[in-house]
């Protein structure tokens, strides 16, 4: 009997497999380790292979496609409704072959290597970022211990590593003088990696059309433009501009019944750093419109009859649905029609 559809459920090591024939009947059902799944599947005419989009599965879907197999990646939230009972691999596997033949089924598009290069970088920057922020306040805490404190932002920041890097100061004691020299050290290597990691993001955004494209959306930088672009491989694949809005969860969630309109605050699916890029630039936009309200009428009507956060994220959504239109179409955004 041959195989037509698969259902793939991948780990490190350990890999389960769901085959059926056309006509539903089961066909395979084994465990295959790491190094037999590439053996395994070229000795199969092409078939339909599903997987779970989670670690590793863009990588395996580019080398069974490389076999001439169909390989979709589906949410793993969406395939958890097709497991009937208890939950181990061979019923993962059997609920990934189920789901993956609905016609109603949402896929992810694969990524390709280049692609998930350039995410890497986004992704190491934020978390070297983060890390940042946690050296200042640990040397923040540590010095207001001693009764040092300096202003909040960047200025406050070269205060302290003023005052930490000032052998002079009788209020700091020698031994915590030794160690905050270590975390201003170690801040200071963050400071350098960032700006590099920086700069080679910068270097791809002028290389890519689509991603100077991005950037004429007003609260959309360079960063924001270029994460956009690598995250999202095909726009043909939402709807609309309130699809991409809602993948990447700036729309209202529902709790509609019986006919009756019940809508929450928004959902925070999808990528979580697209939509913390796209309201970070929202806020600088509501910023430069409370200094000049003429110029952005639409926001300051919202600003006065909204909180500055809920004009944020509404903001941050326009900015999602106008990005995909210029996705879509191939142009650019007209600043002055932005603002009305």
């Amino acid at each position: 009997m041959q195989i037509s559809t698969i259902g793939l459920d991948i780990a490190k090591n350990v890999f389960q497999v769901h085959g059926i024939d056309a006509a539903e009947n089961v066909v395979v059902r084994k465990q295959l380790r790491r190094g037999q799944v590439i053996a395994f599947f070229e000795a199969l005419p092409p078939c339909l292979i599903g997987m779970e989009a989670c670690a590793t599965s863009h990588y395996w879907a580019r080398e069974l496609a490389k076999l001439g197999h169909e390989v979709r990646l589906m949410p793993a939230k969406d395939v958890k409704a097709y497991i009937k009972r208890n939950k181990n691999d061979a019923a993962d596997a059997e609920a990934i072959c189920e789901a993956v033949r609905r016609p109603t089924m949402r896929f992810v598009q694969v990524k390709s290597a280049e692609q998930q290069a350039q995410l890497m970088q986004h992704r190491a920057r934020d978390l070297l970022m983060h890390q940042r922020t946690q050296l200042i306040n640990a040397m923040r805490s540590h010095l207001a211990e001693l009764g040092i404190i300096a202003p909040q932002g960047r200025e406050g920041v070269k205060v302290l590593l003023a005052i930490i890097s000032n052998e002079d100061n009788k209020h700091l004691p020698n031994d915590a003088r030794a160690s905050l020299i270590v975390l201003a050290a170690q801040l200071q290597a963050l400071q350098t990696t960032i700006g590099a990691i920086e700069k080679r993001i910068v270097v791809q955004h002028r290389a890519n059309k689509e991603s100077k494209r991005l950037q004429t959306v007003p609260g959309i930088g360079v960063i924001g433009a270029s994460a956009i672009a690598a995250t999202v491989t095909n726009p043909k694949i939402f709807r609309s501009g309130r699809d991409f809005a809602a993948w990447i969860g700036l729309v209202p969630r529902q709790m509609s019944t019986g006919g009756k309109p019940k809508l929450g605050p928004i959902s925070k699916q999808g990528d979580r750093y697209l939509r913390r890029i796209l309201v970070v630039g929202a806020v600088s936009v509501l910023r430069r419109a409370k200094l000049h309200p003429e110029k952005f009428p639409w926001i300051t009507q919202m600003l006065s009859r909204r909180p500055f956060k809920v004009v944020a994220v509404a903001l941050a959504n326009k900015m999602a649905r106008l990005a995909w239109a210029l996705m879509m179409s191939g142009k650019t955004c007209r600043a002055a029609r932005f603002a009305a």
